[in-house]
């Protein structure tokens, strides 16, 4: 938790460094929509980011984090069909069995020799929620307010939120020191702040789906991290299951363009 506090805290001073230098009127809010903002904020990236970093704390990598991470695109089928009486698809239907097959065969469900704990999965899970949970509540947001606004107030709220239950405070005199501050700063600028601006400049030059689709690099990248920096072996199992769902989301994000903008285009 203390590091999602981190990575929020200073990914909102970042934001808002940005707007009152460059656009001063996307700082603006109606007050009605914190609760909006609350969901963004709390219960999307802060649940998403302790759920993820806890998943990386017990496997000891980065790729089965990232890929159960990667579940959102099924978990906004099921609440779009639920909030918004979207339809599940056939295309939806196929994806959501290829991701279920690439989780077993990531976790060595059907060789009878699992490596993944339940926890680790109902965990990892509930990042790839938590994630999701964000294009449902920007759903509400999107039509009201610059993407930029939108980002701004999420870390803002989940600062808010994180910093005084996390017991950051007792840190100050880590969070201070150079390699701290460095490395602070690079979890929120290049990792959450830039990856953020990058997507949306994208979003200017090409269609939601298309930029989704190439979005969904991340597990392949944290899978090459994982066993260029972590050691983690490469099983055919494992390799055959990051295809399958990298098929799956792949196919989920090149249906109909209306109905696909709930996807990972705003849960970057």
């Amino acid at each position: 938790m203390q590091i999602v506090s981190v990575r929020v805290l200073f990914a909102a001073v970042i934001m808002v460094l940005y707007l009152v230098l460059r656009d001063r009127q996307a700082l603006r809010i109606k007050l009605k929509d914190l609760p909006l903002f609350f969901g963004t904020g709390v219960c999307s990236i802060v649940f998403f980011n302790f759920c993820y970093f806890k998943t990386i704390e017990l496997t000891g990598g980065a790729a089965v984090p990232a890929l159960l991470l990667y579940t959102s695109p099924v978990f906004v089928m099921i609440l779009s069909m639920i909030l918004f009486d979207e339809k599940i698809t056939f295309r939806k239907f196929v994806s959501l069995i290829i991701t279920l097959a690439g989780l077993a065969l990531v976790t060595g469900v059907f060789s009878g020799n699992e490596s993944i704990s339940p926890k680790v999965i109902i965990i990892g899970l509930g990042s790839g929620l938590g994630y999701a949970l964000y294009s449902i509540f920007g759903k509400y947001l999107i039509p009201v307010y610059k993407p930029v606004t939108i980002t701004a107030y999420t870390f803002i709220v989940a600062s808010l939120f994180s910093v005084p239950f996390s017991g950051l405070a007792e840190k100050i005199p880590v969070i201070i020191t150079a390699e701290a501050l460095v490395s602070g700063t690079a979890l929120a600028a290049v990792c959450t702040v830039l990856p953020f601006l990058l997507y949306t400049k994208g979003l200017e030059k090409t269609d939601a789906g298309k930029a989704s689709v190439l979005a969904t690099a991340e597990p392949f990248v944290a899978a090459v991290a994982g066993a260029v920096f972590f050691h983690e072996e490469f099983t055919p199992m494992k390799m055959a299951g990051m295809i399958l769902i990298f098929a799956a989301i792949i196919i989920l994000n090149t249906g109909s363009s209306e109905k696909n903008k709930l996807k990972l285009k705003k849960s970057v």
